[in-house]
């Protein structure tokens, strides 16, 4: 399967293109102004212009499609109106594939001590003087605009999954209101693509009103929110099932923070095609890795004298050049560790992308699917919310799990 390259794509904003499907399950061809994308596809977090301790070169190397940029971090350094002034985020950083930016809003109710969440707006404490701060819906658009990704994201009320009561409903209608204001500051929606983010906690009757109201605004493409974020993983499949089955087959569907590999495969049985987590990275500088097998900590004396590379099946440079004991010397005491395994777990996941999308496209992500389980869970114990989502997905896995009681 062809990785295409900037220089061929057609002047649209986005356009999604069904290249197979197993049930639920598809693979597409995605349509963005700075490049045309493969999906399933997972977006690595660049916080601000930046894949920490990566190159540029080196995430076209592995075959980064979309880079993620904060919204709230570039607001606040470098500020889009310099991005702006300098031409945008691609020429800043010196991108020439696709960009993502979140809305900002996740940040302050995150990182920030939160003042207060008002039909205006997040009022939140400067990072820089203390003083309150108010992000509307307008501003976060305007930022975004300026600051020039492919796809920009709407100003959602956050609210974790954990909480309940009348707050998550509050936050869902809030939501789609906010979503009629993004659509009226936006000023570049022939060149950037807003996408709405379904809210509605673990309801499912407030995720369906959601999903919804934003399908009758016809944006160009929708995202899953609120998960990630502390649920059992029963209601997290769950929530991403109903989502993706009531979401437009032509339009992408992005499940926002999620990055486990396990996750990324269940989700897209499930019919989703976009994810984002900071995890490969983050854990990569914890001194862990991604195989095949679940994760490799390079920090464990028993890596010390081992002189296999992290995975001896994998092609990326790291694992070619380099041994687990090198690694292990360096993942606690020089920056070159976490770089090391930064690249090989951003290949991994690019690599799993990759075999999702052509497993799909050549009729035998079934097959595809067992093998990822058996290799995970060589015992059979696959956990029960993944062979509950994979029944409803359509998907037989009866053969990865031998110890399951029937």
């Amino acid at each position: 399967m062809a990785w295409f390259s900037a220089c061929s794509i057609p002047a649209v904003p986005l356009f999604l293109q069904v290249l197979g499907r197993f049930n639920r399950a598809r693979a597409a061809q995605l349509t963005l102004p700075h490049y045309l994308c493969q999906t399933p596809l997972f977006m690595p977090v660049g916080t601000q212009g930046t894949i920490k301790g990566l190159t540029k070169n080196q995430l076209e190397e592995i075959g980064c499609q979309i880079i993620l940029g904060n919204t709230y971090h570039l607001a606040l350094r470098p500020t889009s109106e310099l991005i702006d002034e300098l031409g945008g985020l691609h020429k800043f950083m010196n991108w020439p594939r696709a960009l993502l930016t979140d809305s900002g809003g996740f940040q302050m109710v995150s990182l920030l001590h939160l003042a207060d969440i008002t039909e205006k707006g997040v009022t939140f404490q400067s990072p820089v003087d203390g003083k309150p701060m108010l992000l509307t819906p307008e501003e976060s658009i305007q930022i975004q605009n300026r600051i020039g990704a492919d796809i920009i994201m709407a100003l959602d009320d956050v609210v974790r999954t954990t909480i309940t009561g009348p707050r998550i409903e509050e936050a869902m209608y809030r939501t789609l209101r906010w979503i009629d204001r993004c659509i009226a500051a936006h000023k570049r929606p022939n060149e950037q693509n807003l996408f709405g983010i379904v809210q509605g906690g673990l309801d499912p009757v407030l995720r369906d009103i959601c999903v919804r109201g934003l399908v009758e605004r016809n944006l160009p493409g929708y995202a899953i929110g609120g998960l990630a974020g502390g649920e059992d993983k029963d209601s997290f499949w769950r929530v991403v099932a109903q989502c993706t089955a009531a979401l437009p087959e032509d339009k992408p569907r992005y499940v926002m923070g999620v990055g486990y590999p396990l996750d990324i495969v269940v989700c897209s049985a499930l019919g989703a095609d976009m994810y984002d987590c900071v995890y490969p990275t983050r854990t990569a500088r914890f001194g862990t890795a991604l195989v095949p097998e679940g994760v490799l900590k390079l920090k464990h004396q028993a890596m010390a004298n081992d002189i296999r590379p992290i995975d001896p099946m994998c092609e990326c440079m790291v694992c070619k050049n380099y041994t687990r004991a090198y690694i292990h010397c360096l993942v606690t005491k020089d920056a070159m560790g976490s770089q090391l395994l930064s690249y090989h777990n951003l290949y991994y996941m690019m690599k799993l992308s990759r075999d999702l999308h052509s497993s799909i496209v050549e009729g035998r992500f079934p097959e595809f699917v067992c093998k990822f389980l058996q290799t995970m869970f060589p015992k059979g114990d696959v956990p029960e919310w993944v062979c509950n989502a994979m029944e409803v997905a359509g998907i037989d896995i009866s053969s990865c799990c031998h110890e399951m009681k029937v």
